[in-house]
């Protein structure tokens, strides 16, 4: 009897069951239009403002909005024109504060959120919670030691003192925007840094502001946005010289009217600023702001 080989089949590879399609999110379509309702209720004022700006000041002082008057330009010549002074200073000394003061707090915001993040001080969390109670007094408790002390120092309409002021205001939030995107670059990068020889400097220079670039762009911003709104300290410690364009804006209301469509091409020029660097960097800013958000 002769024995038959035996067959080894071979294995079969398991094939995964088709899996199931998930059950879809409910209520995304609701949560959408609810966003785009919204996002449209915060737009209309602004676009009501850039329309005014472009009627004259009979249509748009009118009880009754006049959507479809005809559009002119003479909210903006007299903006610009010799009706009044020149709101080119004060967009200038804006300007200046604003950038100045932005590029400070980030020369300080860095190293300072570096050694409370990646070689963190002892107590770094009182460190952080100190900067932090410098934002909880109210900003007008603050102005009359900050007024006296202007006038001790003479500094009173300088556009200097105003830097100081927007840099130590803007500094804490920096340092706490800085520290949280700091925290989440893994140490490893610092160790290798640290092994090719390479310094505090160069590690801030070549390793840590291109990992956290966005973050820093977001943080410039944000710091830009609060400079140039500033019209508190702007109102009172500055005069002719040193005087901000949220100031100068205020001067178009007078005892003689309002001015309205005057007052709208004012804003809108005022505001053209910040939105054209909120829209430059609107990618970087929302690379920063969601930063270290997804582990």
């Amino acid at each position: 009897m002769s024995a038959q080989p035996a067959t080894v089949s071979a294995p079969v590879a398991a094939v995964p069951p088709a899996s199931a399609p998930g059950p879809k999110k409910k209520g995304g379509g609701w949560i959408t239009a609810l966003t785009w309702v919204v996002a449209i209720i915060f737009f209309i004022p602004i676009l009501w403002m850039v329309l005014t700006s472009f009627h004259s000041e009979a249509d748009a002082t009118q009880s009754t909005p006049a959507f479809f008057a005809p559009l002119t330009l003479e909210g903006y010549r007299n903006f610009f024109g010799a009706a009044g002074a020149s709101p080119w200073p004060p967009l200038i000394n804006s300007a200046w504060a604003s950038i100045f003061s932005t590029a400070l707090v980030l020369i300080l915001a860095i190293p300072a959120a570096y050694a409370l993040s990646v070689r963190p001080v002892r107590k770094w969390s009182d460190v952080m919670f100190f900067f932090l109670s410098t934002k909880m007094l109210p900003a007008v408790a603050g102005l009359m030691p900050i007024y006296l002390i202007a006038t001790k120092i003479g500094m009173l309409d300088n556009i200097w003192f105003m830097i100081i002021i927007y840099t130590s205001m803007n500094l804490p939030i920096a340092v706490w925007m800085m520290r949280s995107f700091l925290a989440d670059i893994p140490p490893a990068l610092f160790e290798a840094a640290s092994l090719d020889g390479a310094n505090l400097v160069q590690t801030l220079r070549r390793v840590i502001v291109p990992i956290v670039a966005p973050g820093i762009a977001a943080t410039a911003l944000i710091c830009f946005i609060f400079a140039w709104n500033e019209m508190l300290f702007a109102r009172v410690l500055t005069g002719v010289v040193a005087e901000t364009s949220p100031v100068y804006l205020t001067g178009f209301v007078t005892s003689q009217g309002q001015f309205l469509a005057q007052v709208c091409a004012a804003a809108t020029v005022i505001s053209l600023p910040v939105l054209i660097a909120g829209f430059a960097a609107q990618d970087k800013l929302v690379q920063g702001l969601s930063l270290g958000a997804v582990k």
